[in-house]
């Protein structure tokens, strides 16, 4: 236990988890423990789209600071659109709908990538540009779409197993490969590595550029495949479905213990940040908080947790 104790500074990610369960204790004693279950699958179901979502940013927060993608909401709102646009709510459609989301999310993250290369502007800058075309796209195409998605896709995220939605099952399964792809692959080295110091990286023989090409590419073929989950979850696409994880996806990722300097990551941190996030706001709305009380609370608990468990990932 003193040994766990000890390590705890070198974890910072664990404190997610731990408040994660804090919150979650205070939310049971506010209903007198009923509700339990339903929090718990309400909870990892929400806190799965935004581990979806922060995969693809941790990857690119990674790279070294600066990187950041900003267009994933729009990214997400777009491909939702498209998703349900191509099922056309038939279940024969289901894989051309996912698959159309993910080349809509990936044709994004090339464009972020194309606008750092080609313009050489900041990341920041390029992202938000590619952000506000998306939108105006997003807009002229999903304004008034009333699409709902094909009866067995919205199947999916009711099927349990073991007590969980089979889709948070699924997305547990694609973190753990997340994490063998950073930790154990060509790929994740090299992108931590830059991270690190991108001149030395470039000096070892790793391909640079291709490899932020690639990490951006992921982030938005993730943007996009979370698009098309969110709307089969809340049965239908709409241009703002992606607004709320601009902020969680940073959020997530910092306070899961990846250095807003690069060169560090962790993926099991993503889990705890997001359901602690996910459980803070279910537990204000247990105590009745008005939507400005729950964004104010959450924000300087942002503010609080980030400069606790994780604002030393930014001293490098």
């Amino acid at each position: 236990m003193n040994g766990f104790v000890r390590t705890l500074p070198a974890r910072p990610w664990i404190w997610s988890f731990i408040g994660a369960a804090i919150v979650f204790l205070a939310s049971l004693c506010s209903t007198g423990g009923a509700g339990a279950d339903g929090i718990i699958v309400a909870a990892f179901s929400l806190a799965s789209f935004a581990v979806v979502v922060g995969m693809g940013q941790m990857f690119v927060m990674s790279l070294g600071p600066g990187n950041v993608d900003l267009s994933l909401p729009a990214n997400i709102g777009l491909a939702s659109a498209i998703a349900m646009k191509v099922m056309n709510g038939s279940d024969s459609m289901i894989a051309a709908g996912i698959i159309a989301a993910l080349a809509s999310g990936i044709l994004i993250g090339l464009a972020n990538y194309g606008l750092i290369r080609t313009l050489r502007i900041p990341p920041i800058i390029a992202t938000l540009s590619t952000s506000f075309i998306v939108q105006s796209i997003d807009i002229s195409y999903g304004r008034g779409l009333q699409v709902k998605p094909p009866p067995g896709f919205a199947r999916f995220t009711d099927l349990r197993l073991l007590g969980l939605p089979v889709f948070v099952l699924v997305i547990i399964v694609a973190s753990i490969i997340a994490a063998i792809v950073l930790g154990r692959t060509i790929f994740g080295r090299s992108v931590l590595a830059i991270g690190q110091n991108m001149r030395a990286a470039w000096l070892a023989g790793i391909k640079v550029e291709r490899i932020r090409a690639l990490t951006y590419t992921l982030c938005g073929a993730l943007g996009g495949l979370s698009g098309a989950l969110l709307a089969a979850y809340f049965r239908g696409s709409s241009t703002d479905i992606g607004n709320e994880y601009l902020l969680m996806s940073i959020a997530v990722v910092v306070i899961g213990g990846t250095s807003v300097a690069g060169g560090r990551a962790n993926l099991p941190g993503l889990w705890g940040a997001a359901l602690f996030l996910v459980l803070l706001q279910v537990m204000l709305n247990t105590f009745g908080a008005d939507a400005s009380v729950r964004l104010v609370t959450t924000g300087f608990v942002i503010i609080a947790v980030i400069t606790a468990a994780g604002g030393h990932a930014a001293e490098r």
